[in-house]
């Protein structure tokens, strides 16, 4: 995307719609929004490192034990923002663009100061405010409109009446978004500085988009801005940035590594193969450049070089996780089951308790059509589904798990709820209620089917 495209704010869902500046979304509707709309982004990897880089900043804003999770959206924009008090958005693009991990923990910083400061909730009784004024504006300019018309005394008298107040009333809600824009800014300074980081990341990030938009910026109504004008925006900044002792302190070489690596990883999976090798030529030996290398290898159809790329890499890395899952999802998604089996149950005997890892070890294993191994999947992922409910995919593994081993009642539901979670609820009923038929009355799985059963599916649209 052109750089003018980008969004330089770092802002909430709900101010960006209070704006105008992109659709209305209900919290409640959030998650069902991300699956229509940006499709998420799932890795262990990279949502361990997200993980690290928040927690600190979550525990001194006191919201430790809100248990907010960090989402990626598949978008090269640069975004990030937050609907709910229990997750933050991110785009993909944010990652991309930000050059280190103290960038990355400065948006995370700022998002989590919407979240501290309940801003989520006061903007709601905000906008419900200016719509409660705004229909008393309208209802005074339509009476405007009425007498000018029983005086005689110019027929659009009650245009202007109708439209002045409208205005106000926007600058004033638009003001009031950009306040707390400016107060997420000093709360993430804050919370930076109490973990005893910079907040350089966090302004030179700033200073970064801002360049890049500030063509555009010089000829906007500053009074028609949901955020700070980029240079008001970083000047500010810049004067708390500086204020904080930790100012110089840079990022450990280590989480600097992990977050090329990140960086490396999202370009050989988003990336045609053609921008990734000018990304990182072969003459870029760094384990971030081999790792792209190796993932754009076995993305566009040659296995081979990527298993020995891989294997280079595991010999440099021989406890790192995400090596054996990769060169497993190679092997898997190549059509051999039963040679991914071993790399992914080193994988997940190095991860501890990684859930996605787990259900890609419980594919592989039933994908190789044995009992053995099918009786082997069930444990592992509904150990895995106990802590990822949401993944429709495990569940469907899971339903094939239950068929080879002839359990026909749990195998129906196993795939009534994976037909739940995709959205499809009349098929979810419909294997739900087989499925209670074969179940004993009254017990857990037989409580489920009916659970599921009992879901009200959507009505049919009208032709």
């Amino acid at each position: 995307m052109a750089p003018a495209g980008r969004v330089l704010a770092l802002a909430t869902a709900v101010a960006i719609a209070a704006a105008g500046g992109g659709p209305t979304f209900e919290p409640a509707r959030a998650q069902e929004q991300v699956r229509v709309g940006l499709p998420v982004i799932r890795d262990t990897e990279i949502e361990n490192l997200l993980r690290d880089y928040a927690t600190p900043i979550l525990k001194v804003a006191g919201l430790a034990k809100q248990n907010v999770r960090i989402v990626i959206l598949n978008d090269r924009s640069f975004n990030a923002f937050v609907m709910d008090g229990r997750h933050i958005f991110i785009n993909a693009g944010a990652l991309f663009d930000a050059k280190t991990p103290n960038e990355v923990i400065g948006v995370f910083a700022h998002e989590t100061g919407h979240l501290a400061g309940g801003h989520l909730m006061r903007l709601r009784e905000e906008l419900a405010r200016a719509q409660t004024a705004s229909i008393v504006a309208m209802l005074a300019g339509v009476g405007a409109a009425v007498a000018g018309a029983r005086s005689g005394s110019g027929g659009n008298i009650g245009v202007p009446a109708l439209m002045a107040p409208q205005s106000i009333i926007q600058h004033s809600l638009l003001a009031y978004v950009r306040t707390q824009e400016d107060q997420a800014d000093h709360a993430g300074v804050k919370f930076l500085t109490e973990t005893g980081q910079s907040a350089k990341g966090m302004l030179d990030l700033f200073k970064r988009l801002a360049n890049e938009s500030l063509f555009n910026s010089r000829y906007v109504d500053p009074y028609l801005q949901t955020h700070p004008l980029p240079p008001e925006r970083v000047a500010a900044l810049e004067v708390l940035a500086k204020a904080s002792p930790y100012f110089d302190r840079k990022d450990p070489p280590e989480l600097q590594l992990r977050h090329d690596v990140m960086r490396a990883k999202l370009a050989g999976f988003l990336d045609p193969p053609s921008t990734v090798y000018r990304r990182y030529p072969l003459a870029d030996h760094s384990l971030p450049a081999r790792y792209a290398r190796a993932i754009a290898a076995y993305r566009y159809g040659n296995a081979p070089e990527a298993i020995a790329q891989i294997d280079s890499l595991i010999q440099t890395q021989p406890n790192n996780p995400y090596f054996y899952e990769l060169k497993g999802q190679v092997l898997l998604e190549g059509g051999h089951p039963a040679e991914a089996i071993a790399p992914l149950r080193r994988a997940v005997a190095l991860a501890h308790g990684a859930p996605l890892i787990d259900i890609m070890l419980g594919q592989a294993l039933i994908a190789t059509n044995t009992a053995k191994n099918a009786e082997e999947a069930v444990p592992l992922l509904r150990a895995a589904l106990a802590r990822e409910p949401d993944a429709p995919e495990a569940y469907a593994q899971l339903a094939m798990a239950y068929g080879r081993k002839g359990d026909l009642a749990q195998a129906d539901l196993a795939a009534a709820q994976a037909a739940f979670n995709r959205g499809d609820i009349r098929t979810a009923r419909q294997l739900a209620a087989r499925a209670k038929t074969r179940l004993p009355v009254g017990s857990p799985a037989w409580v489920r089917a009916d659970d599921i059963v009992s879901v009200k599916a959507p009505a049919a649209p009208r032709q």
